[in-house]
């Protein structure tokens, strides 16, 4: 009766905090809708807007939640994106020799492939780059913070070799960069509700979702994260659990680079994604995810990603400088921050 009990408590808390969330993210929005002029925040147009671009950073931050679980951090995310974009926009630039030796385009020869092959190269590359994170932290047991720090500069200096540092103008629109295309505000397209990329977002919150709370590597992840020694003692197999989150997060964020791909317009930029770690992190810490480990979960993290990019809209639609949105978004990060802590101690 006793642990019966004590489960239900955590699962009143745990919907407790993430209504908490939701609340904060219904001001927020007040917020913006009153004080942004003639109403041109809660237009339909810039309503899609705010989803096109959540979408994007919940995505990646579908992977941070995982890590944050585990008592991690990933700051390379911002540069994976760049790599998978950069990687698609490369792969749909691919030349070959035509029938009478002369230079044709790959995706002009075989216009379903040649996009296939660019996702399943840059979700490859993505996840391999995840993996060797995760292999770095365990194996050399490095704390994740140096390990993401010194990768996320190798990352964004790898995107910028295969791009030669110059943007990737693929020569043909494929389906890729179509993924977030406005359907709300475009009648050919109003059928679908959503841009293609958010429902594959909904699909990945599902999934997500389901392998945290209902499977045996969920439990694991989270038992990592509240006491990583005890798990291990308890039979967890904890190097190959934070091997396989870091290798998640590789993946979620290669989907989110076809999102930002299409989200900039179907060009490979290895500049994309600057201080992207700041806003996905927020997301997942906003979240009502922990930086101590154990706690977490997928809605709260995808509220968080919507609070976010309201700030960040908002903001500029009422003429905040950048430094200004910046510096709003770290301090919302250091009051949650603090906000945890008093709750983890109030609660010791």
């Amino acid at each position: 009766m006793q642990i019966k009990s004590q489960n239900s408590l955590f699962r009143s808390s745990a919907w407790l905090n993430v209504g908490a969330r939701f609340l904060a993210l219904i001001i927020v929005f007040l917020f913006f809708a009153i004080f942004v002029d003639d109403g041109k925040f809660y237009t339909l147009r810039n309503l899609e807007n705010i989803v096109r671009q959540s979408s994007v950073y919940a995505t990646a931050a579908l992977g941070m939640t995982f890590v944050i679980i585990t008592a991690g951090i990933d700051l390379s995310v911002g540069s994976i994106i760049a790599l998978a974009v950069v990687v698609v926009a490369w792969t749909l630039n691919i030349q070959i020799d035509g029938e009478q030796g002369e230079l044709i385009y790959l995706v002009h020869q075989y216009p379903i492939f040649t996009p296939l092959l660019a996702c399943v190269l840059a979700i490859s590359a993505a996840t391999c780059v995840g993996l060797l994170n995760g292999a770095l932290i365990v194996r050399l047991k490095i704390v994740p913070f140096i390990v993401t720090l010194g990768s996320m500069g190798i990352i964004r200096g790898l995107a910028k070799g295969i791009a030669g540092e110059r943007d990737i103008y693929p020569p043909e629109e494929t389906w890729i960069g179509g993924l977030m295309d406005p359907t709300l505000t475009n009648k050919a397209k109003s059928w679908m509700l959503l841009p293609p990329g958010v429902w594959i977002l909904i699909l990945c919150i599902a999934v997500a979702s389901f392998i945290l709370k209902y499977t045996r590597f969920g439990r694991h992840v989270y038992a990592v994260g509240s006491n990583e020694e005890t798990a291990r003692l308890c039979g967890v197999p904890v190097g190959r659990t934070k091997l396989i989150v870091y290798g998640l997060t590789g993946f979620f964020c290669a989907l989110a680079g076809f999102m930002q791909f299409s989200y900039i317009g179907g060009v490979g930029q290895p500049t994309t994604g600057i201080m992207y770690e700041l806003f996905i992190i927020a997301a997942v810490i906003i979240g009502g995810a922990s930086f101590s480990g154990g706690e977490g979960s997928i809605l709260g993290t995808v509220v968080g990603a919507l609070i976010i990019t309201i700030l960040y809209m908002g903001g500029q639609q009422m003429g905040w400088p950048k430094w200004v949105q910046e510096m709003v978004i770290g301090t919302i990060i250091i009051l949650a921050v603090a906000v945890d802590r008093y709750r983890h101690r109030k609660m010791a």
